[in-house]
């Protein structure tokens, strides 16, 4: 069976629509296909070329791609549909009411598309502004925000969904009670929740894009590696080679692989999407140190957080993979304690005498306790909510219970 066939079959099993692409409403911007989606981006930046997609990983390794589908590293941005946008547009829960008594948001479903209407209604006067969600920013596991395109500008949307809440509320960072489509979507924020989206020369802020290149969610090449030396090395007797294998890099190049989205906003060094696995992140991205007195952030280093653990420090082998396995889905409490427990013995913590055999089920919200995010708050018709976050600074928390 050829690639194409095979990869056909495989998008069908994960209940992909293969050609379904969106007729384009007037001065908007056409939604692609998943068989689109998937297919080489084609650009005029000759490195580019190199990036196959995942289609062509597919063809040889199946298995570890159709798993890696399912995770929120693939998932952390995808175009709308019924199934990839986490909130409701029934009757009732789709209103987001504001502070404001003269402003409410209401989300709706389409045949066109899903669509953000701020409403305005003051005595007998209402006003009323739409914009269709374009891109859908998160997995669902947490929260989403949406985005839209303004010509080949890339704004977002007010209103966000929270999972832990079940309900719409406003984005993290709009002030409630305002109706504000024109928060600029920068290429650093596209970096990390995105494959890749050809930057365009345009005016200050830096949110100008040809749409037909945005390619959504975190794909295999994002951490192996242009693919196309390797696939042309599998088609020859020549060795096979020529594609990144994290887990045989140094672990400093390992964990740069992981820092290009988990070390913090940083200060771009060089264009966005050009960093390659396997060389130094450092000469495309300038990161602040973690400063854990700063305020634990989902946008903050956690990468940082961990270096500065006793249990990294300890370890020359020790890298974000010894508890995540990217192409799985999260592992419950137990199974991250699993590894704890390879250098760790339960019965040597204080917490033993209490909690006997039962502590091996979970290290981690002791010594990694999920915290409130001090930067990422919603303000929701007067109500203020608030990330959380696990602190990836492997330690004894005595607020939390540990001697």
């Amino acid at each position: 069976m050829d690639s194409v066939h095979f990869f056909a079959v495989l998008l069908l099993l994960l209940g992909t629509s293969l050609f379904a692409t969106e007729r384009p409403s007037p001065g908007r911007t056409p939604r692609l296909s998943a068989w689109q989606r998937i297919l080489p981006v084609t650009e005029t930046d000759i490195s580019r070329q190199n990036y196959l997609g995942d289609e062509a990983c597919g063809a040889c390794h199946s298995v570890r791609v159709h798993s890696y589908f399912q995770t929120a590293h693939h998932r952390t941005s995808s175009f709308p549909s019924s199934s990839s946008i986490a909130g409701s547009f029934a009757n009732g829960k789709n209103i987001l009411k504001t502070s404001n008594p003269a402003l409410y948001f209401r989300m709706e479903s389409k045949p066109e598309g899903f669509y953000q209407s701020s409403v305005w209604e003051i005595s007998s006067v209402s006003s009323t502004r739409s914009e269709r969600m374009d891109a859908v920013i998160g997995s669902g596991r947490k929260g989403q925000t949406y985005l839209y395109w303004r010509g080949s500008a890339l704004f977002e949307l007010p209103v966000s969904y929270w999972v832990d809440l079940g309900s719409w509320v406003n984005s993290p960072g709009y002030r409630d009670g305002i109706a504000d489509f024109d928060r600029p979507v920068i290429p650093r924020c596209l970096e990390c929740h995105a494959t890749f989206a050809e930057t365009v020369a345009g005016p200050p802020p830096p949110n100008q894009y040809k749409p037909a290149s945005l390619v959504l969610g975190i794909s295999c090449e994002r951490c192996h590696g242009p693919g196309r030396a390797h696939r042309e090395a599998m088609a020859t007797t020549r060795p096979v080679g020529k594609i990144v294998n994290p887990a045989k890099l140094p672990r400093d190049r390992q964990i740069d692989i992981c820092a290009q989205c988990h070390a913090g906003h940083g200060r771009p060094k060089s264009p966005a999407f050009s960093y390659v696995p396997g060389e130094p992140l450092s000469e495309y991205l300038e990161l602040d140190q973690a400063d854990p007195g700063r305020g634990l952030d989902v946008h903050g280093n956690q990468v940082g957080l961990l270096q500065a653990s006793r249990c990294f420090q300890s370890s020359t082998e020790m890298s974000c993979s010894t508890c995540h396995d990217v192409h799985t889905t999260e592992r419950e409490a137990a199974g991250y304690s699993s590894r704890c427990l390879k250098c760790h013995r339960p019965e040597n913590c204080g917490e033993f005498s209490k909690l006997g055999e039962k502590i091996e089920g979970n290290c981690i919200d002791c010594h990694m306790p999920v915290e409130p995010s001090k930067l990422i708050i919603s303000d929701s018709n007067a109500k203020q909510t608030r990330a959380t976050v696990r602190n990836h600074w492997i330690k004894v928390y005595p607020e939390t219970g540990t001697p």
